[in-house]
């Protein structure tokens, strides 16, 4: 995204660490919520966007009966062979990538105050080769949790096994690397209305942000 274009926070955290949590309260709050958790969803549902692709290069097993992906099926491909995984991302990334760009301009367009872009992966491709998320956004701000209690949400929200689990966390981006580009920390190691009073007092700073912003682009 353009530096001349809206205000946007890329809002991002490790698994179970409540960016959902976070990026609803900020809608609620008035700012616009692109969220490319939805966006991957959509593309992977039925007669989702992605799937011919997806089904052409990893073959019909990987889809359940209505057409969708089938998770629990991918996920065993990519836990097994990292290629798997840059195969699958490579497929979906643009994609999603494009499709953000797309609601972002389209909800700037209705004059929300700044937007929040919520991307799980944002530090990751911070650290990987190709287009980063960092250059359309801003600011970062990191939902922040203790690992413990990550695995524990994950577990008592999808059912998955501790294994599962321990292995996606370790295939993300590290706590240590999350904190280390944040320029907001949104502490998620308590209940939700102690989320809540964060997200509050960032929205507070982000409305004041994007008035600046907006000065210097009409000087």
């Amino acid at each position: 995204m353009s530096r001349d274009g809206p205000f946007v926070v890329g809002l991002t955290g490790g698994i179970g660490s409540g960016k959902s949590a976070a990026g609803e309260h900020f809608a609620e709050l008035g700012a616009g919520v692109v969220d490319t958790d939805a966006i991957a969803h959509a593309l992977t549902g039925p007669s989702g966007a992605a799937m011919p692709a997806i089904l052409k290069a990893f073959g019909s097993e990987i889809a359940s009966a209505d057409g969708a992906l089938d998770r629990a099926a991918m996920r065993k491909r990519v836990f097994a062979d990292p290629a798997e995984r840059q195969r699958l991302e490579a497929i979906l990334h643009p994609m999603i990538r494009a499709e953000s760009d797309r609601r972002v301009a389209q909800l700037d367009a209705t004059g929300v105050p700044y937007i929040i872009l919520v991307v799980p992966l944002l530090i990751e491709s911070m650290l990987g080769k190709g287009n980063s998320y960092r250059e359309r956004v801003q600011r970062v701000a990191v939902v922040d949790c203790a690992p413990e209690t990550q695995i524990r949400r994950v577990i008592e929200r999808n059912g998955l096994p501790r294994s599962d689990v321990e292995h996606i966390l370790a295939v993300q981006a590290t706590r240590e690397q999350r904190l280390n580009v944040a320029d907001d920390v949104i502490d998620n190691n308590g209940s939700f209305s102690e989320l809540a009073t964060h997200v509050d007092a960032l929205d507070r700073d982000y409305r004041q942000f994007a008035t600046i912003a907006d000065h210097k682009k009409s000087v």
